[in-house]
Order: structure tokens, then sequence, then C-alpha cells
């Protein structure tokens, strides 16, 4: 059978339904189906202020038996808080567990948040594309307005953008990573990116 990974969704407001909807790239679960894991979309709804919601959350992913995570792009962080709440929720989770998490543009901002860095807006990384230097390379997409200040702790840096941007983070302990690129974006998924899921989540 093959592995779960769990994917978190962006927020979507539909104003003229006012209905608030959890949404997932298909792509993004293309490429995970594509590299040998069955995805399984986590709600956002299942974080609320009740004191049992963590409880809560923790018994899903452990009934459905996540082996990894994704936390997706999309919402900017404290745009929606039931968002951040159920991913740092999972963090915790899968940090006490050591469960693999891959953070993919927002998802990248938010681990270095959680691990207490901070975010910056940065010009010119909307709709471009970067050549990367450091540990990955290559040239890859850009889709955000937030940066990380510096490297969390616990974190090393493994690539930057031209500019001197912090592209990709990887935990110097945990089987984590960050890129700030969207893999499912590109017509074709690039051979490194698909390796680097498969060895991180294998």
């Amino acid at each position: 059978m093959k592995s779960t990974v769990g994917l978190t969704q962006r927020i979507d407001l539909i104003t003229g339904r006012a209905e608030y909807r959890d949404a997932l790239d298909q792509r993004l679960t293309e490429w995970v189906r594509h590299a040998g894991f069955f995805p399984v979309a986590v709600p956002n709804t299942l974080m609320s202020d009740d004191y049992k919601s963590a409880a809560t959350l923790e018994a899903w992913v452990e009934k459905l038996q996540l082996k990894a995570l994704i936390l997706t792009g999309g919402n900017d962080i404290f745009q929606y808080p039931s968002r951040d709440a159920t991913e740092r929720s999972l963090l915790s989770w899968a940090q006490k567990s050591r469960i693999p998490v891959l953070g993919i543009c927002r998802g990248m901002q938010m681990m270095g948040v959680w691990a207490g860095g901070s975010l910056k807006r940065v010009r010119g990384h909307v709709s471009t594309r970067h050549v990367l230097k450091g540990g990955v390379n290559g040239e890859v997409n850009s889709y955000h307005d937030f940066s990380l200040v510096g490297c969390p702790p616990e974190y090393e840096v493994l690539a930057r953008s031209e500019d001197g941007e912090i592209e990709a983070i990887r935990h110097k302990h945990l089987p984590w990573e960050g890129w700030m690129w969207h893999p499912e974006r590109e017509e074709n998924i690039h051979p490194r990116d698909m390796q680097r899921i498969k060895e991180m989540f294998a």
C-alpha cells in the first residue's frame, strides 16, 4: 500500500456565496501521486477555538496514518487564523512523530515563522523566475511577496536567489525542507524536485 501524504489547503472566500472553501491545486495531488504516494487533503475545519481542537486534528492524522506532510502555498500567514492554527498544530505533531515535511512557498514561510523566524516583504519575486545558488541549483518559478528575514534556528540554507533571498531551507535534525518555488506549476515536474520528494518521503 502506498504511503499517505497529507496536504494542507488554502482558504478561498467566495464572496458571491458568502462561503469559505478549502482548496487544493490538482497539480499538487498529481505530483504526489506520480511520486508514488497517496495524497490526502487536510481540512482547516478541524481546528477551532475550543481546547479539544488540536487533539481532534492529531487523532485525524493518526487515523489516516499519514507518513509525510506538505504545507502548500496560497494565502498570507495571519490572513486566515484557522489555516495558521492547522499548520502549526501539524508541525508540532510532525516534530513529535519525526514525520517528513515539505513546505512549498507559504509552507516554507510557515515553517520558518513556527521555528521563531520572521518575514519581510520583497520585490521582484512574483510571476518571475530565479536561478538558484547553493545546495540546490537550477531555474525555478517564483510567486511570493514575502521572504524569510534570515535562516530560522535549527535550519540551514539550501539555496538563494540571485538577489540573495532565501529560496530553500533544510532542518538540521528532522527530515524537513522548505522550497519557495512551486514544483507543481511547471509544465513538467523538474527531475530534481521529483527526486527530492521521493528521497524525503521514502
